[in-house]
């Protein structure tokens, strides 16, 4: 994928709002919030259970381009996944922003993120998201 078409993904997901706001049946998520204290990134992520499958989520907050954008990407491949499966592409996902070896397919358009090692202080923003969304996998976390 070249740099264009990585741009003009980032710039897409995070100009789309679909998933940016505060769910209105708020009692039927878990709420997680996710921050980086080196700046600015603050989002809450809401994720509704069905069992144990992603049946949706929301989320909220002030953050740069690249947390915003790689919430929306990971939020909408997330949603209608079991938790494992969520946590298979959450594995990949940060083994490809470490730079270790992970799965392209499954990764889909979060690839646009494959050479954010490159600046490392963006890898904290790349892995907002994640890094929220994977609290719900400890059971002590959750709020249902």
């Amino acid at each position: 994928m070249d740099s264009e078409m990585k741009r003009s993904i980032i710039l897409d997901n995070y100009q789309d709002t679909s998933n940016r706001m505060i769910p209105e049946d708020i009692d039927n998520y878990i709420k997680i919030n996710s921050n980086n204290v080196s700046c600015i990134d603050n989002i809450d992520i809401y994720v509704k259970l069905d069992g144990d499958k992603i049946s949706d989520i929301k989320y909220n907050g002030e953050a740069c381009v690249i947390a915003i954008s790689s919430t929306s990407i990971l939020s909408k491949m997330l949603v209608g996944k079991t938790l494992d499966e969520a946590k298979i592409i959450l594995e990949n996902y940060f083994n490809m922003i470490e730079e270790k070896e992970y799965d392209k397919e499954i990764l889909k358009e979060a690839n646009v993120y494959d050479d954010i090692y490159k600046q490392p202080a963006r890898k904290t923003c790349a892995t907002l998201f994640a890094r929220g969304i994977g609290k719900i996998f400890n059971d002590e976390n959750r709020n249902e």
